[in-house]
């Protein structure tokens, strides 16, 4: 979805755009900008909020000493708007050359080791099933969009549908083994990965019980 996308009318596009450039806006502010009723923009509002597009931040006095809402792009809307950071990620990744091994194994390993501070206790005490499911929320909150379902054999396995950083691990595969690392202590066993996304797979699966 972008911001030209068929699903998004022209004055829904400028209600983003107006929000873009101001970075909060009443429905009076908006209005009085754009040209609208205040109606008509509340109605697009409570659409595009519904969508994730626009979100309500606080509110602040009007002039008659009424508080009025305040509007702003949300995560969604924010998305719409071209971004840059994967692609220069990929060129700094390329321009580290031959010395680009050690530098992102210095750097994945810190930044597991920070998240791992944080996440192994939201799975200690826990086994079986229970533990796959707080370990699919901790990945989904990540980003992974990951589920428990079953493998293969019938057993659980845990499905990553979606990878936050495939920019760099189509430069390089380091970031992986880091996480899986992770994973492995998150759900408390050595894994076995059936189903890999870089490989053209549906999904990153993994199933407990054999190393990788």
């Amino acid at each position: 979805m972008d911001l030209f996308t068929p699903g998004l009318g022209e004055t829904q596009r400028n209600v983003l755009l107006a929000l873009k450039e101001q970075g909060q806006s009443t429905v009076a502010e908006l209005a009085g900008k754009m040209g609208l009723a205040p109606t008509t923009l509340r109605a697009h509002l409570q659409a595009l909020a519904a969508d994730g597009l626009v979100a309500r931040r606080g509110s602040k006095h009007g002039k008659r000493g009424r508080p009025d809402v305040v509007f702003t792009l949300g995560p969604e809307g924010e998305r719409l708007f071209p971004r840059q950071e994967g692609e220069l990620l990929r060129e700094l990744i390329r321009h580290l050359g031959s010395r680009r091994e050690q530098v992102l194994d210095e750097f994945f390993a810190a930044r597991v080791a920070a998240r791992r501070d944080r996440l192994l206790p939201r799975v200690e005490g826990l086994q079986g099933v229970e533990r796959l499911r707080e370990v699919a929320r901790i990945l989904s909150e990540e980003g992974f969009m990951a589920r428990v379902g079953a493998g293969s054999d019938g057993k659980p396995a845990l499905h990553l549908g979606h990878c936050p950083i495939r920019g760099v691990v189509a430069e390089t595969r380091v970031p992986c083994r880091y996480e899986e690392a992770l994973l492995a202590e998150l759900m408390g066993s050595p894994l076995t990965r059936t189903d890999y996304l870089p490989e053209g797979g549906v999904a990153c699966t993994y199933v407990q019980g054999a190393t990788v």
